[in-house]
């Protein structure tokens, strides 16, 4: 597979195949060019520092949605050990857009479920690229309580463009299956983290985004409907995603400082893909950090402070 450069990276990567010609004239034609790609190759850490210090919101929602980004399955298979893939709903089918099972993570066993987006056409239309059907989240919920039987913590991680909006999914209940998964996600008695490890987008995130705690990889997006949905909806074109963007406010540090997350995790410069260990390993401390303090909780606490946590967000008026 060919590398994705996004628009913005452009500069960087044009810079760095300078670099590699010059080196490339360096060995072979035994010239002496150590000085001057010695001063490109600090000119493009340079460059490359500015520009990921300085994303606009809508280039973070590009660096989510990069097609090399690790998916819930990279991570499970770089965080965990042990993991064995739970399959079906019990009711109508297995659902190949949500993955879970139980896993290893050090000691402690847990259960991870998790949107699964593919990596070419596929593997894509195998998971319906990413969006759930109503028998994902029917799934989901019952590895959820499969989870509470046992008192092992529920681990989520959230990569949707949303929920299957098909006619088939409607027929078969897929705003019911979300509101399910709500109302007894708000109620497991067991330790809940929900990780946003790419896009986060409305019911679809939802479906598995309650919890005790919510944290977002560096370079995600959280928000109740697309940039260009939003785009769509108020200005009828695509064109102004980026406006859309910045009006609403999805980027990890805008919902940190409203306080409707608990935690950024820190991502390798450049985005997750860069170096995918490293984005596992910064995960897995935030995740192993928010479980150990979680784990003083009784079962009576941990559903009074979730239900509290969820009250207190946004701002409502008695008609």
């Amino acid at each position: 597979m060919a590398k994705v450069v996004l628009d913005f990276e452009k500069p960087i990567y044009s810079l760095q195949a300078k670099i590699d010609e010059m080196r490339s004239y360096h060995i072979e034609g035994n010239l002496d060019l150590s000085t001057e790609i010695d001063r490109l190759e600090k000119k493009v850490n340079e460059l490359r520092k500015s520009i990921y210090s300085n994303l606009t919101r809508w280039q973070r929602v590009q660096l989510a949605r990069h097609p090399e980004r690790p998916y819930t399955l990279d991570y499970i298979y770089l965080m965990f050990s042990n993991f064995t893939e739970l399959h079906g709903d019990r009711n109508f089918g297995d659902d190949k857009a949500i993955v879970g099972g139980f896993a290893q993570m050090g000691k402690q066993t847990v259960m991870v479920v998790g949107h699964q987006k593919g990596r070419d056409t596929k593997s894509n239309l195998m998971r319906n690229f990413g969006m759930p059907n109503p028998e994902g989240y029917r799934k989901a919920l019952r590895l959820f309580k499969l989870a509470e039987k046992f008192n092992k913590p529920v681990i989520t991680f959230i990569d949707t463009p949303g929920a299957f909006p098909g006619l088939e999914a409607e027929e078969r209940g897929q705003g019911e299956a979300i509101a399910r998964n709500l109302f007894e996600m708000a109620k497991l008695k067991v330790p809940v983290i929900c990780a946003v490890i790419g896009e986060g987008a409305s019911g679809g995130a939802l479906g598995i985004g309650v919890g005790d705690r919510l944290i977002m990889m560096e370079n995600t997006w959280y928000s109740v409907i697309s940039p260009e949905s939003c785009s769509s909806i108020l200005w009828h074109s695509w064109d102004y995603k980026e406006q859309a963007a910045e009006a609403l406010k999805l980027s990890a540090q805008d919902l940190l400082d409203q306080g409707l997350i608990d935690k950024i995790v820190e991502e390798p410069l450049g985005g997750a893909h860069h170096d995918p260990e490293e984005a596992a390993k910064n995960l897995k401390k935030a995740i192993s950090d928010e479980l150990k303090s979680l784990k003083k909780l009784s079962q009576e606490e941990l559903v009074s402070a979730r239900i509290e946590k969820y009250s207190k967000m946004g701002v409502y008026d008695y008609l």
